[in-house]
């Protein structure tokens, strides 16, 4: 499954800080038809992303009845993204 949205780069404090894009809400109930086969624990889903050129991997966290996709340093650092900067992110879940 590959889904593609743009979304805005948020951070989080908490204990161990990150930076986080919303998946938008219409692509939230294909995440979690999938989320059964592939989630590996406190309902998070392993993920290929990108952001421009930077293609990482990751796991999408449930949060608020939907999911966050956390965007690494190293992504940010390549793509010279911001706090506040709206990015396309593309994610593939590997559903087999």
């Amino acid at each position: 499954m590959e889904l593609e949205f743009a979304g805005e780069v948020w951070f989080w404090r908490g204990p161990s800080p990150f930076h986080f894009v919303t998946v938008p809400d219409q692509h939230c109930g294909q995440l979690a038809e999938v989320a059964g086969q592939v989630s590996y624990g406190w309902g998070m889903i392993p993920v290929a992303a990108r952001i421009g050129d930077t293609q990482w991997t990751t796991s999408l966290f449930p949060r608020d009845g939907g999911y966050v996709v956390q965007v690494k340093d190293k992504v940010r650092r390549a793509e010279g993204i911001e706090v506040g900067d709206v990015v396309t992110v593309l994610l593939i879940v590997d559903a087999r």
